[in-house]
């Protein structure tokens, strides 16, 4: 669904971020018509995440640093309400952000995480707009699993008596799992594969695979009805005649 036009410019910003240096992060942001700063400025830049004590376990290199930093400027310019421009474009930068990115990924607006080196995504996984994904301890999201609109994943937590105490636990998304509008997910949580997380589902608890969970807190309320499929005859492709997916 590229046309030839997207196609060079994305090209040409996919070999740029293989060399990520501020002279390249300089073009690209030429490439997107984006505001310009002066290398002084940009070698400046700190993120939130800088100011986050996991910044002494997990520092970032200047690459990681401008990769955050693309991964949300996208959302702040006129193309990323082209999406055979944006999903792509975010394709980009999750392949070498991300501790692991398989093949057609896909990413609306507005996905929200502090760490990527700690996120794995498999194949085929899908990101819908506005979630937040904590992923301090990490999340790992299993092939052709998807995220819906404004989902909460955290993966770390503070003790109530002294707020400088934290643990992290890794939260696990099983292969085909499907996590519906506003759920919230905790640390430590496994989501079975082929399970479904009903919207607005808070769950502190492992997700038995094939089962649909739902309510405050998640209760397993049946099994998944598949028909008898699984896996890739479980069809999870989103998008109209499969774009993005097609490969």
């Amino acid at each position: 669904m590229n046309t030839p036009a997207y196609d060079k410019l994305l090209s040409e910003i996919s070999e740029l971020c293989d060399r990520l240096d501020t002279s390249a992060l300089i073009e690209i942001l030429k490439l997107l018509k984006a505001p310009v700063y002066s290398r002084e400025e940009l070698e400046g830049i700190l993120l939130w995440n800088d100011y986050l004590p996991m910044i002494e376990e997990t520092p970032y290199s200047q690459q990681q640093r401008y990769l955050h930093f693309l991964w949300e400027t996208i959302d702040k310019l006129p193309l990323c309400s082209s999406i055979p421009f944006s999903v792509p474009f975010r394709k980009i930068v999750a392949e070498r952000l991300f501790k692991s990115c398989g093949r057609n990924f896909i990413a609306e607006e507005g996905n929200r995480f502090n760490f990527g080196c700690n996120i794995e995504a498999g194949r085929d996984v899908i990101f819908n707009r506005g979630n937040y994904f904590d992923t301090k301890g990490g999340i790992s999201f299993g092939d052709f699993s998807a995220v819906a609109e404004f989902v909460k994943i955290y993966s770390h937590t503070h003790s109530e008596s002294n707020h400088e105490i934290r643990s992290y636990n890794k939260v696990r998304i099983g292969r085909y799992a499907k996590i519906y509008s506003g759920a919230v997910i905790f640390p430590g949580v496994t989501i079975g594969d082929q399970a479904i997380v009903a919207a607005l589902a808070v769950v502190s608890h492992d997700v038995p695979p094939n089962t649909v969970v739902a309510g405050s807190p998640a209760k397993v309320i049946r099994e998944r009805r598949t028909e008898g499929n699984t896996e890739e005859a479980l069809n999870h492709y989103w998008l109209h005649k499969r774009a993005f997916q097609t490969d």
